[in-house]
């Protein structure tokens, strides 16, 4: 018996198959690609920016006080509006007018709030005092629109010169007579 016994299992180690290391380059080289083309990008994208604010900070350091003045002229303008008026003209009939002014500035909005009774009566005293031959023509209405601008700046800013002023123009939003 001693012939017919077999050794115990032989253990023979087998080596998985190679694999490919091919697969594994290739997938770290692409890795390695698109982080360098996305660091690229983000580096463009700072410089272009930092440029920008360097050009930008260069040409604000060149500005002077004209440029500020150029700027504030090219700032949106600012209007007011003020509640309707209706009052009796010389005469029969009756015009009820609605305007809104342009001011130079927010404080100049504010003032004209704060001083809109005296402007008002102001208004109506003018207003009640024409004619309607006055303000049918074109040339009427601006030139009412001018007394209304010079009446107002005279309540905002006594010691300004005619013509000169806060109040930049008047605006008509609705002028009906009757």
């Amino acid at each position: 018996m001693a012939k017919e016994a077999k050794p115990a299992a032989e253990v023979v180690a087998v080596a998985p198959p190679k694999k490919s290391k091919k697969l594994l380059i290739m997938i770290a080289a692409a890795l390695v690609l698109v982080m360098l083309i996305g660091g690229g990008g983000v580096l463009f994208m700072i410089k272009k920016n930092s440029a920008n604010a360097d050009g930008e900070d260069a040409v604000a350091s060149e500005t002077s006080k004209s440029d500020k003045k150029e700027s504030a002229k090219e700032a949106a303008p600012i209007y007011v509006a003020l509640d309707a008026f209706t009052v009796n003209l010389v005469g029969e009939q009756f015009l009820q007018l609605a305007l809104s002014v342009e001011v130079a500035d927010l404080l100049t909005g504010d003032k004209v709030k704060t001083h809109t009774p005296k402007i008002r009566n102001n208004v109506m005293l003018l207003l009640s005092g024409k004619q309607v031959s006055d303000l049918v023509t074109r040339e009427g209405k601006e030139n009412l629109a001018r007394e209304i601008r010079d009446l107002m700046n005279e309540v905002l800013e006594p010691d300004a010169k005619k013509g000169e002023g806060p109040i930049k123009d008047v605006l008509f939003t609705s002028f009906i007579m009757q």
